[in-house]
């Protein structure tokens, strides 16, 4: 549920907006986000003891007086209606937002073992053929035995792991029998 109104709240926030403002926005918004990971921060900015102007002036102080006016408006409202909780769905939807208009994603590759550069970038490229999309992948290590490369945004898994492969062999092995 909390999707689909931050969804109203991104597209309303598109439709006003420059896409360099939606770049700044979007990053100010991750950073607001943040603040939710602080249990005492979530707890006052969800608390229906303290009232929503407070909570809203409360984000706006951390926005300080430079903060473009749009933006603020954008949380005032947010804020009135209640729903300084949807400001980390908020955030992500709008990153969505930016990387569908750009069609460029981000994505992640697990593995145990460090990728060179050119293993990275043939990937890539295997993706954007695979999509038509530009796909940035970044490495983590893992304790995975074999490799797993996530586009979440595009909704893209590719899991090679011995373990599996092993197992699919041996399947297939009594399946034959």
């Amino acid at each position: 549920m909390e999707e689909l109104i931050a969804n109203r709240y991104v597209n309303a926030l598109v439709e006003i907006t420059s896409s360099e403002q939606r770049a700044g926005f979007s990053s100010v918004l991750s950073a607001i986000s943040t603040l939710f990971d602080d249990a005492k921060v979530a707890e006052s900015l969800t608390s229906p003891l303290i009232k929503a102007e407070q909570k809203t002036a409360f984000v706006l102080d951390g926005l300080g007086k430079d903060c473009d006016v749009k933006l603020q408006n954008f949380i005032k409202i947010i804020g009135e209606n209640g729903r300084l909780d949807l400001l980390p769905a908020i955030a992500r939807k709008l990153e969505q937002a930016i990387q569908k208009e750009n069609n460029q994603y981000n994505g992640i590759i697990l593995s145990s073992n460090r990728l060179e550069d050119s293993e990275i970038a043939e990937l890539e490229a295997s993706l954007k053929t695979y999509t038509g999309s530009d796909v940035k992948l970044t490495q983590q290590e893992s304790t995975l035995d074999g490799i797993k490369v996530s586009v979440e945004d595009l909704g893209i898994e590719v899991n090679f792991s011995k373990q599996r492969v092993k197992e699919q062999l041996i399947d297939f092995i009594t399946k034959s029998l």
